[in-house]
């Protein structure tokens, strides 16, 4: 019996502890960790009034607290309902793959809306191999992907539509990057230019996936492990992308939510 009691009193500071970590965390910077410093301060009032037998402060407090919950409630209603909208029943790898998602269905979009209107385009998209040598020397942007960005760059009146683009993670790391060209010209028709001869040489060095959006016919293709696909389709295009950035566990795990929901 005294284990259990040991046990529940563990718990329960457990979870009070879990409580205040999570509160500080969110409100730390906010106009509310007044409120939440207020609070700390009230309950350690009140513990001593406990303590000591003080009967009626302790009174004069619980009074007070009827009056200011809902005060709080009211006036912090926006920071409150924001806290509450970021407690997730979904794990974090579920996120990821939702948000890689998100990502694949941006990019699809962009290399086919730059295919349809025939404007050259060279992505690529890093894996474990990292591309910071030739990002180096390229255009730094370090921005958050977008379709419209990554379509702007291409423009053919910007200064950056020449080179490659660098994406890691869903960050658009560099443009204007130069990368290698192949050597090997078997895989390449008369129509390639020098995109397709970067995107094959480039793949023969690293592990990354590059995508090639052709200036003269609008096709797309893919170059990895040294090999260059070309004409691939959107729903092909995704798979591709698919297979070598998600791991086959949490893509399982992806669809079984789906299904779940």
């Amino acid at each position: 019996m005294d284990f259990i009691q040991i046990l529940i009193t563990i718990s329960e500071i457990l979870i009070i502890w879990i409580l205040i970590h999570y509160l500080l965390k969110f409100f730390w910077g906010t106009r509310a960790m007044d409120v939440v410093f207020g609070f700390l301060a009230f309950l350690l009032v009140f513990f001593f009034a406990t303590w000591f037998g003080f009967a009626v402060l302790k009174k004069l407090m619980l009074n007070v607290v009827n009056v200011a919950v809902l005060a709080v409630f009211i006036i912090f209603q926006p920071e409150i309902r924001l806290a509450l909208s970021k407690v997730r029943i979904k794990g974090k790898k579920y996120r990821e793959i939702h948000e890689f998602d998100e990502f694949l269905e941006n990019l699809t979009n962009s290399a086919y809306h730059l295919s349809d209107r025939q404007i050259g385009a060279l992505v690529v998209l890093e894996n474990q191999d990292s591309y910071e040598e030739y990002a180096s020397s390229a255009v730094q942007m370090n921005a958050i992907f977008s379709s419209e960005l990554l379509e702007s760059v291409f423009m053919t009146t910007t200064p950056l539509h020449d080179g490659a683009v660098v994406i890691r993670g869903t960050t658009i790391v560099a443009a204007c990057t130069i990368l290698p060209l192949a050597h090997e010209t078997a895989q390449l028709a008369k129509s390639m230019g020098t995109r397709h001869r970067a995107a094959l040489g480039a793949s023969q060095k690293t592990d990354a996936l590059i995508i090639v959006v052709s200036e003269e016919t609008g096709k797309v293709s893919i170059a990895r492990d040294g090999i260059l696909t070309r004409g691939v389709k959107n729903d092909r295009f995704r798979g591709i992308v698919r297979s070598v950035f998600t791991p086959p566990e949490l893509a399982k795990k992806f669809k079984l939510w789906k299904w779940w929901q």
